[in-house]
């Protein structure tokens, strides 16, 4: 069951998969990138400050952590469902699954924490109003995560 926040689908290239035919691990990490990244892109989010819709440009990933259930062993089309467990003033973190086209199967779940930098210090700093209006739909309730502890 997949309650709160979206879900992207990610193309998954016959190179990315291992000597084993598997999909590499290190490809998790870049699937949940690309489907946050198209996300926020079709939002207006982009890295050069004069072409975003934001004032953030500069999100760091602070952390990353990935559980391997069941192994990608196909090119294909897989969505990744994502959302924000929490936004704090100047971090973030998202919760994410890589999915069975059919939804069925999770074949990797985790979070990854981003922090908001400055970008002339690269210091952290706090989040803008924009950004965190335009985060509203992928903040997780109260609700949805209970539904989800008592799908499992």
């Amino acid at each position: 069951m997949t309650t709160g926040g979206v879900h992207e689908i990610v193309q998954v290239h016959f190179d990315d998969l291992d000597a084993m035919g598997l999909l590499h691990n290190s490809r998790y990490a870049v699937l949940v990138e690309r489907a946050i990244g198209a996300y926020w892109h079709r939002l207006g989010w982009a890295s050069n400050p004069a072409r975003s819709a934001f004032a953030d440009v500069l999100m760091a990933v602070r952390e990353f952590k990935v559980t391997y259930h069941v192994p990608i062993t196909e090119p294909g089309e897989y969505p990744v469902h994502f959302w924000l467990e929490r936004m704090g003033r100047t971090s973030g973190v998202y919760g994410f699954r890589v999915l069975s086209a059919d939804h069925a199967t999770v074949h990797a779940d985790g979070y990854r924490v981003n922090v908001n930098l400055d970008p002339a210090t690269f210091r952290p700093t706090p989040f803008s109003d924009a950004i965190r209006k335009a985060a509203e739909p992928l903040l997780r309730t109260e609700l949805a995560a209970l539904a989800e502890a008592a799908s499992r």
